[in-house]
């Protein structure tokens, strides 16, 4: 089985993570073959051999017609494909936020799913490109009070983040559907513009996207924004643990560039290609750890009780929930447990001692088996709605319509969502 470890020590954009799969051998020219199956016109691509930091990568940029690009014509040709103009939007934009380009069109979620549908792109990369899209359509929703089908994207709807999402699908499905894996996502500190005013890093829409999937984010010094809405999006779709790496053999690495030159860190994403043995792996399942922190109380109040459990979740922890024990002198009482990531389990032990009314915290590491996910759009009657897919050794052994999908759908029809629910049920493969 072939995997991919996203080596996000400088953050992550779209371009950037393209530039690594074109470093790790996708070609080109199959790139730019599939993504005119979208009939999308406005735009060229280039790609360029370029040096960051000392490090050798690649540079993608996409460039609408028209645009006043800043060509650094040093025309580095080393990489052999298109003009090698070596043209940065900058690794802080990401084409996706905060790069108003001023004649990009305006697209609803709505508008880009259909766009990307009636495509003759091969349905793994629809349906891959519709739930990024998708995530970050719910994240700007929440930011916007709307629902995510009628989310306006000023910077996401542009044609070349269109290209940077449709094509970090194709580009993986090129490698061949890697089972991916990434470090831990760090973020650096500072403001940003973007086309609704001047936000704290992280961004709210990144913030959303991350906390969506239980993805915890940490800071560093970088006074730049490392993890944009659309890099965020693409490690919360396709990446399915988040860790250090894990006896890697290295077989291939690759590096996308960014413009910026950061003051930390090399503005560089590392992505490393290898292949793992089938026969130590018999089941397709992901693998990976997580602490669990437990605690028997007596004398704690259920609004407390409630609160807690609320925090926990805003924190950062993967499950928090209480059942009902019988404790010493047949006292009843409630068994308090939260799951977290091992390396967040002194905080959360801090926060159960200080917010509660416990004297100890047990705490233990266990060892979890998850099914490989993937997202299928299905039509109802009321609109399209997304179903998470659970497969294990390539069969779809669970699947289950989105809440946030159905609730979009409900509100633009203006039915209960327990209906959109329903149709979407009956509807599953």
């Amino acid at each position: 089985m072939r995997s991919l470890y996203l080596d996000i020590f400088s953050g992550i954009s779209g371009d950037m993570f393209i530039g690594a799969m074109l470093d790790l051998g996708v070609e080109f020219r199959e790139l730019d073959r599939e993504l005119r199956k979208l009939g999308l016109n406005g735009y060229h691509l280039h790609v360029a051999r370029k040096h960051k930091s000392s490090i050798e990568g690649v540079k993608f940029d996409v460039h609408l017609e028209g645009e006043d690009c800043g060509h650094d014509h040093g025309h580095d040709h080393g990489h052999g494909h298109d003009h090698g103009h070596g043209h940065d939007h900058g690794h802080g934009h990401d084409h996706g936020h905060g790069h108003d380009h001023g004649h990009g069109e305006e697209r609803t979620f709505a508008i880009i799913r259909q766009l990307i549908e009636s495509s003759p792109l091969s349905d793994w990369v629809k349906a891959k490109s519709i739930a990024v899209f998708h995530r970050v359509a719910v994240a700007e929703g929440k930011v916007h009070g709307l629902p995510p089908e009628s989310v306006h994207f000023h910077e996401v709807g542009a044609v070349d983040s269109i290209v940077d999402i449709v094509g970090a699908a194709i580009c993986l499905e090129l490698l061949g559907k890697p089972h991916i894996t990434s470090a831990p996502v760090v973020e650096g500190t500072g403001f940003v513009n973007c086309a609704h005013g001047r936000f704290p890093i992280p961004t709210t829409a990144t913030l959303e996207i991350l906390g969506a999937r239980g993805i915890g984010v940490s800071q560093c010094d970088e006074p730049h924004e490392l993890v944009t809405p659309t890099g965020a999006a693409i490690l919360a779709e396709f990446v399915e643990s988040f860790g250090p790496m894990g006896s890697v053999k290295a077989q291939r690495i690759g590096y996308g560039l960014g413009k910026r030159n950061n003051k930390t860190r090399p503005n560089v994403l590392r992505a490393i290609l290898s292949e793992t043995s089938e026969v130590s792996a018999p089941h397709d399942w992901l693998t990976d750890q997580v602490a669990v922190l437990e605690t028997n109380l007596d004398d704690i109040s259920g609004e407390i009780l409630g609160h807690v459990l609320e925090r926990a979740f805003r924190l950062g922890a993967l499950d928090a929930f209480h059942t009902p024990i019988q404790m010493k002198k047949q006292r009843p009482g409630v068994l308090l447990t939260v799951l977290c990531e091992p390396d967040n389990a002194d905080l959360f032990t801090e926060f159960l001692l200080v917010e509660t009314t416990a004297f100890g915290v047990r705490r233990t590491v266990a060892q979890r088996r998850k099914l490989l996910r993937d997202h299928i759009a299905v039509k109802t009657p009321y609109g399209t709605v997304q179903v998470k897919r659970g497969l294990l050794n390539g069969k779809v052994v669970q699947a289950a319509p989105e809440y946030e999908s159905c609730k979009g759908v409900a509100a633009m029809a203006g039915v209960p969502v327990k209906e959109v629910f329903e149709a979407a049920r009956r509807l599953l493969p």
